[in-house]
């Protein structure tokens, strides 16, 4: 009878396991941040990179327009995308504040001297816990908000050829 009992409970502590299992494989795990679009970012506290101060919303509300662009020196994809960023700094409606995520101060600050800098100011995100509040989990990417510091578009990758031309006609239609 013993032996009975303790071969059900091993059975029921068989199945118990592999329905856990599929259960857990049937969800999905995508880490999906679509849904940032149209939400209000609030209560920003970067450290700036250069400054001894942050980097708040207050900075964003300033323009137009802001691109938050996430990147670091040793991010390749981030040189790619470097030239549009640079042709962006040149537009009125819209301000550029770069995110320098986990780098070296002295190797961002050589990228910046080396291929110009767009940015309006740069933050420094060292340990990347601020990218988390604005749903990002890699580089580069960018967010840009509008003057009422609601999520207009998100980039995930590099900003090339078609994403500055949507960027332009945005803060253009504005």
């Amino acid at each position: 009878m013993q032996k009975k009992i303790i071969r059900t409970s091993i059975i029921l502590t068989i199945i118990f396991i592999i329905g856990v299992f599929f259960i857990g494989l049937s969800k999905d795990k995508t880490y999906d941040t679509k849904d940032l679009i149209g939400q209000k970012i609030t209560k920003v506290q970067i450290k700036h990179f250069f400054e001894n101060r942050k980097i708040s919303e207050k900075d964003f509300k300033k323009n137009g327009f802001t691109l938050i662009n996430f990147w670091a020196s040793w991010c390749a994809p981030c040189r790619d995308e470097h030239p549009y960023l640079l042709k962006l700094s040149n537009e009125k409606n819209l301000k550029i504040i770069g995110v320098n995520f986990k780098d070296k101060k002295s190797r961002a600050k050589n990228f910046l001297d080396e291929l110009g800098n767009p940015y309006a100011e740069v933050a420094s995100d060292k340990l990347g816990k601020h990218s988390v509040t604005f749903g990002i989990y890699g580089i580069p990417e960018s967010l840009l908000i509008d003057k009422d510091l609601i999520v207009v578009k998100k980039f995930i990758g590099p900003i090339l050829r078609n994403d500055y031309s949507l960027i332009k006609n945005i803060i253009e239609k504005k």
